[in-house]
């Protein structure tokens, strides 16, 4: 009996010892590794092994190079070379493949791309995988961006693009304006004027386009679902219209809800009241423009253990009073709980505020604005951490996994530029007056990259 145990102890030990991943890749290089100005800071032959986690530069009786793939941020293609973007800032060049060029960037592509899918979805449920197309990706301009071989792959909430070489793409189903398909090519434009067409799809394409249909009714009718929760008394008709505008959680304008029904911003209003913010939101709302305000309905993190909640953005600004302004405030409310903090950003630069004689303009770029953070906040499926943190913090072991989604959304990196800074609740005279220092602090400073701090 105690040499079973043994045994399965034994056993049990060499399950628990971390296997070493296998190598993928094995080829001779060159390279050169240089810093964001620039400069080149070492370079020259070695072997090079890629593993599922890390890229290992291997030169002779020189320093050995570990690069893992969660500190890439980027590949690039020119010339037969791979530039590669890294957290560090440095950047690495691998060049002089020969005939295995070809092979090593679609491979390096495909294992990157799955780390990233680690790190940017997050627990999505995957729908369909396993088809091969062909894709060709236009810019809002029109402009041919992207074209090649790829693996589109539906999960959840959105439409994962994974090419044979470059970077994934992640497209929200809320940002889908209209699909087409007919002679076995989809074509899919978004509310942004970018356009996606997928075609060779071979036996697949059918079985893909059903997919996609049946994932996107089923978000839009989980939509409808929580609207029928939150207000009881509104008709499908109206739920079905106001919808269109809170697809997926996206916040929708007061002007949008109420051209639906004047009523319906009502009761969102009286469910932000029940949630224990009442003073806080009318605080806000008398400051704002009324009619730019915004709320929107998202599922939580974590589906039907979490719930739904609220959220809302409160613009402020005019081109009378500079007293305050240049400010959208931001919050999120669950159930009967209200939020832990108000978050705070500019509308424009601070100096450019100034300058403003025309409403309309000022209006212009609110819009502008509100487009950019539902598409940011969607991307991050509303996650707060990755705009407030400060650089320093986001060198932490806990913390790192935003890097990525920093260097691969710019509406993120934007959003964490406009960031003015975040007002805890406590009591709503201490909130009340750290709101005030924020929106002074950010009429008086000249400077946009200077973010508020609460006094102690």
């Amino acid at each position: 009996m105690k040499q079973n145990d043994d045994a399965q102890n034994k056993s049990n030990n060499q399950d628990e010892v971390k296997q070493e991943p296998q190598i993928i890749f094995d080829v001779k290089i060159s390279f050169s590794i240089s810093d964001f100005k620039g400069e080149n800071l070492t370079k020259g032959e070695a072997q090079l092994k890629l593993d599922e986690e890390k890229i290992l530069i291997l030169p002779k009786f020189k320093q050995p190079i570990l690069i893992p793939l969660l500190d890439i941020t980027g590949i690039e293609e020119n010339d037969y070379k791979l530039i590669l973007s890294l957290t560090s800032n440095e950047i690495l060049t691998i060049f002089d493949l020969g005939y295995k060029y070809n092979d090593f960037a679609r491979v390096l592509s495909s294992i990157y791309n799955e780390t990233l899918l680690k790190r940017l979805l997050m627990q999505e449920t995957l729908k369909k995988t396993g088809v091969a197309a062909e894709f060709i990706y236009y810019d809002n301009a029109g402009n041919e961006k992207y074209k090649g071989r790829c693996e589109p792959r539906l999960y959840e909430t959105g439409l994962i693009l994974l090419p044979e070489k470059g970077d994934l793409k992640r497209i929200p189903y809320s940002d889908i304006s209209d699909i087409k398909y007919e002679d076995y090519k989809i074509t899919i434009n978004f509310d942004y004027g970018e356009k996606l067409i997928l075609s060779q799809m071979g036996r697949d394409f059918e079985s893909f386009v059903k997919t996609l249909s049946d994932t996107m009714n089923e978000l839009a009718l989980k939509v409808q679902d929580s609207m029928k929760e939150l207000i009881p008394k509104a008709n499908p008709l109206v739920l079905r219209k106001l919808a269109q505008f809170m697809k997926e959680g996206k916040a929708a304008t007061r002007a949008d809800i109420e051209s639906i029904s004047k009523d319906l911003w009502v009761e969102l209003e009286k469910k932000i009241a029940t949630a224990g913010i009442k003073d806080e939101y009318d605080f806000l709302k008398s400051m704002a423009q009324q009619q730019k305000m915004c709320i929107g309905l998202k599922r939580g993190l974590l589906g039907d253990l979490t719930g739904e909640y609220l959220w809302f953005l409160i613009p402020m600004y005019d081109v009378v009073s500079k007293d305050y302004g240049n400010a959208i405030a931001m919050e999120a409310i669950t159930g009967e709980e209200g939020g832990k903090a108000t978050y705070f950003f500019r509308i424009v630069s601070r100096g450019e505020y100034r300058n403003f004689k025309n409403i309309d303009d000022l209006h212009k770029k609110v819009d502008e604005f509100i487009k950019k953070i539902n598409r940011c906040m969607l991307a991050i499926n509303f996650r707060r951490e990755p705009i407030y943190l400060p650089d320093e913090r986001l060198q932490e072991p806990q913390y790192q996994k935003y890097l990525y989604a920093i260097a691969k959304i710019p509406e993120l990196k934007e959003l964490r530029e406009l960031f003015i800074g975040r007002v805890i609740h406590s009591s709503f005279e201490k909130w009340k007056s750290d709101v005030i220092d924020l929106l002074k602090f950010n009429i008086t400073e000249t400077e946009d990259n200077l973010k508020w701090k609460r006094m102690k």
